[in-house]
């Protein structure tokens, strides 16, 4: 049966860390339950806690398809380490940079309480690594080093995993887009002096490509206003001073805008 997945902001514990002693129908259940709720989320693992047991069992699935089932599952020795970048099912969306062991040996327990052993490196030991830390009342934040820590904070605040900038940037992408609305208006203003100097019939021409212009300005500006916000998103400490800059920006621009169109409308 698929079952719901427990996700942040509940708190593991180690009581859903207990050792399986009953090998029976009500364990068998709980893998079962395991392997649907992975298959239906489309994970790669998930550990009793995970979907609210309080028994201390692991099911994963290899890149065949294949569930492998830890029942109590132990780490012996430990090696070498490494620096990854982690998601998972109890922080949906978000992912954080953790070190973890290179490679793990293990025993652990089948279903019918056969005891194995096994040696895992790569993703395989980091996933094992990580749905463990559940078995022991943990979650991947509490091995984060102090700045990465305060960083993941702050994507769980702000529901967010774009990285999120102390200060914001002097220079952002869409100051291009501003420059090239600056652009269109100099050509327009270059043609609205240059109308005194042509004849009737060629101002006229002039004021059809004021036209084509002050549209492109146009659009630019609402290009501007909608990709600065979505831009301002990625530094979310100093959005709310962005927004002003924003609309200040939009507005002042179409206010140029307007004043060389009614000067060239009344002129040319």
């Amino acid at each position: 049966m698929v079952k719901d997945i427990v996700k942040y902001p509940t708190t593991p514990s180690v009581e859903f860390g207990t050792d399986v002693r009953l090998f029976n129908e009500e364990l068998f259940s709980i893998i079962e339950d395991l392997k649907d709720t992975i298959i239906e989320n489309n994970l790669d693992g998930l550990v009793g806690y995970q979907i609210g047991y309080y028994f201390n069992v692991i099911v994963i699935k290899d890149e065949n398809g294949e569930f492998l089932e830890l029942i109590n599952p132990r780490v012996l020795k430990t090696e070498g380490k490494t620096i990854v970048t982690e998601s998972t099912a109890y922080f949906p969306g978000l992912t954080a940079k953790v070190q973890r062991y290179a490679s793990i040996s293990l025993v652990y327990q089948d279903r019918e309480g056969k005891q194995h052993s096994m040696k895992a490196d790569g993703d395989l030991s980091i996933l094992l690594q990580r749905k463990i830390d559940y078995t022991f009342g943990s979650s991947f934040i509490n091995k984060l080093s102090k700045n990465e820590k305060k960083l993941f904070e702050k994507k769980l605040e702000y529901g967010s995993d774009i990285a999120i900038s102390e200060s914001c940037p002097t220079i952002f992408k869409r100051d291009y887009i501003v420059k090239a609305i600056n652009a269109l208006m100099i050509a327009m203003i270059i043609l609205f002096l240059s109308s005194f100097f042509v004849s009737d019939e060629s101002a006229k021409t002039i004021w059809n490509y004021q036209i084509y212009l002050c549209f492109g300005a146009i659009g630019l500006n609402i290009v501007y206003f909608f990709y600065a916000q979505y831009e301002g998103k990625q530094f979310t400490s100093c959005s709310s001073c962005q927004i002003g800059n924003i609309i200040g920006t939009t507005a002042i621009s179409l206010i140029y805008l307007s004043v060389i169109m009614l000067l060239s409308y009344f002129i040319i």
